[in-house]
């Protein structure tokens, strides 16, 4: 279900993308935002595991440095048939964790310190595993494809805005060029709030499949549930100095605050996150 959520909601950009550009600059509009945004996210894919790695100070550890952790890695990995990503440590009190890179061959999964300190092995094992699932969907490059439409729409939006400030617009040819200003100013500020609603539905609904998918890789379904409680009353104490353009790759949303509801948030509500898992039941 929520994969066909995910097609979905992908689709409703690339619609949007198809509306937004048609209205402002035809086939053409459409093409010059989309090249603009892939090379703008061609990079970020490229090098997200090292951008965001470098942004937190993580470090590489070994077995040999991280014997339990690294164990534990390379033992879900193996259930779930993946390579073994590389394993790193954030010097962050808060608890946290993130997996990032391109592909599977490419993967790093990274833990706070706080982390390690707070949760057991079961619970341990459930976060480690939801974020080996994000690896196994193939989140990063999804939500990469996300962010490059997204993009685009975002492009047209300002393009939209400038030909609205400066009288431009196809509708000078129309009867009425009024409207069709109008139109555009209207397309400028809503198109881009359509596209990051739809942008963090789609990391929304991922959350929720990492979580069936990490609790179906360690087998505990209740080790993911209590670390997410955990993590969410440590949230509420100690909150992380995260920047916002990585929220979303975390396990539960690093951010403080309850300023924004749970529409515009990158995360679903974690207590139906642990009401879903504490409900499944492992054959």
């Amino acid at each position: 279900m929520n994969s066909l959520k995910t097609v979905l909601l992908l689709g409703l950009l690339t619609g949007l993308l198809i509306f937004l550009g048609g209205l402002f600059g035809g086939k053409s509009g459409i093409i010059i935002a989309f090249i603009f945004a892939v090379v703008m996210n061609f990079g970020a894919y490229w090098f997200s595991d090292k951008i965001v790695l470098s942004m937190y100070h993580a470090t590489e550890v070994t077995e040999e440095e991280a014997p339990v952790l690294f164990n534990m890695v390379r033992n879900l990995a193996m259930k779930a048939n993946l390579p073994m990503p590389r394993v790193y440590i954030i010097p962050e009190d808060t608890p946290n964790a993130f997996a990032t890179g391109r592909n599977e061959k490419h993967a790093a999964v990274a833990v706070t310190e706080g982390i390690l300190r707070m949760l057991d092995r079961d619970e341990l094992e459930g976060v480690l595993a939801h974020e080996l699932s994000h690896i196994k969907n193939r989140d990063i490059l999804i939500s990469s494809i996300a962010a490059t439409i997204a993009g685009a729409i975002m492009m047209l939006a300002n393009m939209a805005q400038w030909a609205a400030i400066f009288g431009g617009g196809r509708s000078e040819d129309e009867e009425g060029s009024g409207g069709g200003i109008i139109g555009l100013i209207v397309t400028a500020i809503f198109a881009p709030i359509a596209a990051t609603l739809i942008q963090m539905a789609i990391s929304r609904s991922r959350e929720y499949m990492a979580d069936e998918g990490g609790a179906k890789i360690s087998g505990k379904p209740y080790g993911l549930a209590n670390a997410l409680e955990k993590l969410a009353q440590a949230k509420e104490i100690v909150s992380m100095d995260a920047n916002p353009s990585t929220a979303h790759m975390f396990i539960v949303n690093p951010l403080s605050g309850r300023a924004l509801m749970n529409l515009f948030s990158t995360h679903p509500p974690i207590e139906e996150r642990i009401a879903r898992l504490r409900q499944m039941r492992i054959i």
